[in-house]
C-alpha cells in the first residue's frame, strides 16, 4: 500500500508539473505572438509566475465545481483543461476558439469545463461567483465556486458586496487572492490600509483561510483542497496567495522592468523551481530524465496549438451575429 501511495503522489506531482511547464510556455509563446500582431487586442495579461497558485488550486476541485477568474485567465483555464488549442485559437479571434473568436485573451471561456471566464472589468466577476454559489446552496448540491481574486480588485465595492452576501448566505464560495503585489502598477501598501488581504474575512464574518505560499504548487492544493471540504459545510473562505508575476500588468507595461532586484528575488521561488526540488528531494535526481521528456512533449503541444490557431478559420459574417438576439 505504501509503494501504491509513493506511485500516485509522483504521478500526481508530474502532472502538476506538466501543467504548469505548459502554462509557462504557452504564456511566452504567446507573448511572441503578440508582438508578432498574431494576437490581437490592445491588452494581452500573462499569468507566467503565478502557475502555482492556479494550477494547485484548480486541482484541488472535484469535476462539478466552478472557476471563474478576471483577465489573466489563459493560465486558469488550461489548468481546468481546457485545450490550449482552443484558447489560443480564440486570442486569435478564430471561429474555432473557446468563445467563437469573440471573446479574445481576457474572455477565455468553456462551460463544459464549468471554466466561467474571465472578466476584463476590475471586480465585476465577484457577483457572478457568488451568483453561481447561490444555485448550489439552493438546491443543495455538492459544488463550490472557486473565485480568483487580484489583490488590486479587493478595494473595489464589487469585493465588499460579493463577500458580504456570500457571509450572510453562506455560500459555497473559495475567495482565492492572487496577491502579487501590485494592482496594476500601484504597490499593496500603497492601496490598501491592511495589507494582510486575508484578514479582510474577519469583517465580513467569514472563515479567514490565511496568507499561504503562492509559489509551491503542494501548499496551494492542500490548502484549497481542506478549504473544498469547508465551505460545503459552513460557507464561504477567503484564501491569500502571495505569489509574483514576471511580466507587466499587460504587456505594454515596462514599468515592472524597474523591479529587478524584487524580480530576481521572486524567481528564487519559481514555481517550476520549487516543485523540481520536491520531486528530487523525492525520488532522486534521476527524476530529471522524466522532467526533460514532459518539457519535450510540452513544447510539442504549444507548437501544435499555435498551428491549429494559425490554419482554424476566421468567423464569418454570420458567425459573428449568432447569439445576437437584437439586429
Amino acid at each position: 500500500m505504501e509503494s501504491q501511495s509513493i506511485t500516485v503522489e509522483r504521478e500526481q506531482l508530474l502532472e502538476w508539473y506538466r501543467q504548469i511547464v505548459l502554462i509557462r510556455l504557452f504564456e511566452e509563446r504567446s507573448l511572441e505572438l503578440y508582438h508578432e500582431k498574431k494576437i490581437g487586442g490592445v491588452y494581452l495579461h500573462l499569468y507566467n509566475g503565478q502557475e502555482a497558485t492556479g494550477v494547485g488550486a484548480v486541482s484541488a476541485l472535484q469535476p462539478q465545481d466552478h472557476v471563474i477568474t478576471a483577465y489573466r485567465d489563459h493560465g486558469i483555464a488550461i489548468a481546468k483543461g481546457v485545450d490550449p488549442k482552443y484558447v489560443m485559437a480564440e486570442m486569435f479571434g478564430k471561429k474555432t476558439g473557446t468563445s467563437g473568436g469573440k471573446g479574445g485573451s481576457m474572455h477565455i471561456a468553456s462551460a463544459e469545463h464549468r471554466m466561467w471566464g474571465g472578466y476584463a472589468i476590475v471586480g465585476g466577476h465577484l457577483p457572478i461567483a457568488a451568483g453561481i454559489a447561490i444555485k448550489a446552496r439552493y438546491l443543495h448540491l455538492d459544488e463550490v465556486t472557486l473565485c480568483f481574486v487580484g489583490d488590486g480588485a479587493s478595494n473595489n465595492g464589487y469585493f465588499h458586496e460579493a463577500l458580504n452576501l456570500s457571509a450572510v448566505w453562506n455560500l459555497p464560495v473559495i475567495w482565492l487572492i492572487e496577491n502579487n503585489m501590485y494592482g496594476m502598477g500601484t504597490a499593496v501598501e500603497r492601496a490598501s490600509g491592511q495589507v494582510e488581504l486575508h484578514k479582510r474575512a474577519v469583517g465580513y464574518g467569514m472563515e479567514d483561510g490565511g496568507r499561504i505560499d503562492g509559489m509551491d504548487v503542494t501548499v496551494v492544493n492542500d490548502t484549497v483542497k481542506h478549504a473544498r471540504d469547508f465551505v460545503i459545510k459552513n460557507g464561504p473562505i477567503l484564501i491569500e496567495s502571495m505569489t509574483y508575476r514576471y511580466e507587466g500588468h499587460g504587456v505594454s507595461d515596462k514599468i515592472f522592468k524597474e523591479r529587478a532586484q524584487e524580480m530576481a528575488k521572486w524567481r528564487d521561488r519559481d514555481p517550476i523551481e520549487v516543485l523540481t526540488g520536491h520531486l528530487e528531494q523525492m525520488f532522486g535526481e534521476d527524476i530529471q530524465a522524466e522532467l526533460q521528456r514532459i518539457r519535450l512533449n510540452v513544447e510539442h503541444e504549444v507548437h501544435e496549438a499555435v498551428e491549429y490557431a494559425e490554419q482554424s478559420p476566421a468567423p464569418t459574417y454570420e458567425d459573428l451575429l449568432r447569439n445576437v438576439y437584437v439586429e
